[in-house]
């Protein structure tokens, strides 16, 4: 522990080049980094055990700053204890291609463990951090084996905790008992409209002390003894979260802007600087740091090669002599490899039966934990809806964290950040199911899935207006276009049970793609196709020799596409049917491949999707036909609604001669 003078001057250092980032970039959010200054130092260079020469060593401690718009503070530390973040790059602080972006990214900065500045989200990751930990901890550590071991440590601030986000999944935090998730509340009574007083009066601590977890205040927060007393009762909490209220001062040592909102999202300004060195006596220019300082942050390297190498000699290597098959089933995991025989007896339906994609799905997803150790995965309370549980498995929970199925409750945005948690810290492949009208509330967290390139798992079942007598409130209409429209999702809604167990290939092979499967309430015919191509997004699943209209369509409308197609065909008609349960798959086919399923020359085409039209019109062209849902839907029996709203074999036949007439007369 340093001095208490060095501690002062290693703090100021951290708060000068978050101030100095700021300024220079003339955007930003200078205040927050001063005032939770002392309270990083603290937990950095006392209780955070990690390896700057090394940031993916898997038993590391992960550190969130759930309050991204104070990325200047995680940059700082970064830099100070030696990362590959160089001092340039502080200096290019929100400039395009810089490593330090206005809010920490994943994969773009060295050490940053997840993406976050949507208030909430990485407090949510974090959590799904820990249920990762507790998880990986029961199912591979042995006796004075302690392979899987470390903490989720975090920084959350007032924004954070108005989200309802945070308290969906603190409750599901305490519920579960995650003892080794410790966060520093940045409780700087401000907000970017003022004090918090004028929104945001609650007992925060009584609020998670009945969510279950163990709570602490520190009054000063520039204390930093008090603050290191404060985290090493949090460790010794072992059967709970902990929250550590740090009443702190936003723009803390600046003489005019301590306390006040506008240090909040704006550069303290020339002036105010230059007063601020003056009054912590920092005589050193912009993003100077004092040798003496910097080599006291550098010994993180040293204790972080200490620490991986002893964890490497004295845990990994005995475990890996006594447990081998362990050890290489978790090494395996840790890449996001798969066995060799993990896509071995998948269940193959037989044409003619009648299945719903759900059933499918879960009976696939039962077949892949049965060869997959890392599948790990539940529902927002709806494993009897979504056919989301893993048969024999057991339940995740205090009592036993080994278990397979986690239970999420009614908190759907929670389940996709926890996901986004559990992907990010690695040696676990996700899953997460819940109603297709539901996806809104994960919406916020698979975006980031995306963003960060995660392998996420999305099931998304009820698809559409199918599911029936519920009605409108939870029949999907708008909810594919929106998935659709998250760069880097994969959406996948397969036509029968074969193409199922392929979107589950698809989904288990992915390694920097979120994937949203979306799947039946309602049986579907298994199809007459021999080879359901889903890896390629769309492929001709009925052809003829003769080509006058091709019939396109995803999911349970396929099979309506076959029955039109009959019909055309009885008439003279040639048809080609399209089955394209994945745009971006088919996206990402060669030209040539994408003109040979949908020839530039047969323009009479026709698309059917029991969904919203947005999108289609670039498959159809001008000439084509959507049949569509362009309202909401109703309460219903599936067999009544569907001709209601036109969802028929004579309908898709009449839109199909108007298509050809179209081409005809073009």
């Amino acid at each position: 522990m340093p001095d208490k003078l060095m501690s002062v001057r290693a703090i100021n250092a951290i708060r000068f080049l978050a101030i100095d980032g700021v300024q220079q970039a003339n955007a930003g959010h200078p205040g927050m980094p001063m005032g939770a200054a002392p309270m990083a130092f603290t937990l950095w260079t006392q209780f955070l055990r990690h390896n700057p020469k090394d940031p993916m060593w898997p038993n590391r401690d992960r550190f969130v700053l759930s309050a991204g718009h104070g990325s200047m503070l995680l940059y700082a530390l970064l830099y100070l204890t030696g990362y590959d973040l160089p001092l340039s790059e502080l200096e290019r602080f929100r400039q395009l291609g810089s490593k330090t972006p206005g809010h920490p990214e994943y994969g773009l900065t060295p050490g940053v463990e997840t993406t976050t500045g949507p208030l909430a989200q990485g407090f949510a990751t974090a959590v799904g951090m820990a249920m990762a930990e507790v998880h990986l901890a029961a199912r591979y550590n042995r006796p004075n084996h302690p392979v899987v071991d470390h903490y989720t440590y975090g920084i959350v601030s007032d924004g954070d905790l108005m989200e309802g986000l945070s308290g969906e999944s603190a409750s599901l935090a305490g519920h579960l008992g995650l003892g080794k998730i410790i966060f520093l509340y940045d409780d700087n009574h401000i907000s970017i409209e003022g004090k918090t007083e004028i929104t945001f009066t609650e007992d925060v601590l009584k609020r998670f002390d009945a969510y279950g977890w163990h709570t602490q205040r520190v009054t000063n927060g520039t204390d930093t003894v008090a603050i290191a007393e404060a985290i090493a009762a949090a460790q010794l909490a072992t059967d709970r979260p902990s929250l550590i209220a740090v009443r702190t001062h936003i723009a803390e040592g600046s003489p005019n802007k301590h306390d006040s909102a506008s240090a909040h999202g704006s550069p303290l300004g020339v002036e105010e600087v230059r007063l601020t060195r003056e009054n912590l006596g920092w005589t050193d220019g912009p993003f100077q740091v004092p040798d003496d300082i910097r080599q006291f942050f550098l010994t993180a390297q040293a204790k972080g090669e200490a620490w991986q190498r002893a964890w490497q000699d004295q845990v990994w290597a005995p475990y890996a002599g006594e447990y081998p098959d362990l050890a290489r089933e978790l090494e395996q995991a840790w890449r996001r490899g798969l066995p060799s025989n993990w896509d071995q007896d998948l269940p193959v339906s037989e044409v003619g039966s009648s299945v719903a994609t759900r059933s499918a799905s879960g009976a696939v997803l039962n077949a892949l934990a049965a060869k997959v150790p890392s599948l790990f995965g539940g529902s927002a309370d709806l494993s009897p809806s979504t056919d989301t549980y893993l048969k024999g498995a057991g339940d995740f929970s205090p009592q036993d964290y080994a278990g397979k199925n986690i239970h999420f409750g009614v908190r759907e945005h929670a389940m996709a950040a926890a996901l986004n948690g559990m992907t990010l810290h690695g040696g676990l492949r996700v899953f997460g199911g819940t109603f297709l009208i539901f996806s809104d509330y994960c919406k916020p967290a698979i975006r980031l899935s995306a963003l960060m390139h995660q392998p996420v798992v999305y099931v998304f079942t009820h698809d559409s207006i199918g599911l029936g007598e519920d009605g409108p409130t939870h029949q999907p209409i708008e909810q594919l276009a929106g998935l659709r429209a998250i760069p880097g999702l994969w959406v996948v809604r397969p036509a029968d049970a074969n193409e199922t167990r392929e979107a589950w290939k698809v989904a288990m092979t992915s390694v920097d793609h979120p994937v949203a499967l979306v799947l039946s309430r309602q049986k579907l015919p298994v199809l007459p196709i021999k080879s359901p191509d889903v890896a390629k997004g769309a492929y001709i699943a009925r052809d003829s020799a003769q080509l006058d209209v091709i019939l396109m369509a995803t999911g349970s409308e396929v099979s309506l596409a076959f029955q039109a197609a009959e019909a055309l065909d009885a008439q003279g008609v040639g048809v080609r049917v399209v089955s394209m349960p994945s745009w971006e798959l088919f996206d990402q086919m060669p030209e040539a491949y994408r003109q040979s399923v949908l020839p530039p020359a047969v323009t009479a085409r026709v698309a059917i999707e029991a969904a919203s039209p947005m999108g289609w019109a670039r498959f159809v062209g001008p000439q084509g036909r959507i049949v569509a849902m362009n309202s909401f839907g109703e309460s219903g029996r599936i067999e009544d609604l569907l001709p209601h709203f036109g969802f028929t074999v004579d309908h898709v036949v009449s839109e199909a001669r108007a298509a050809m007439a179209a081409q005809h007369t073009k």
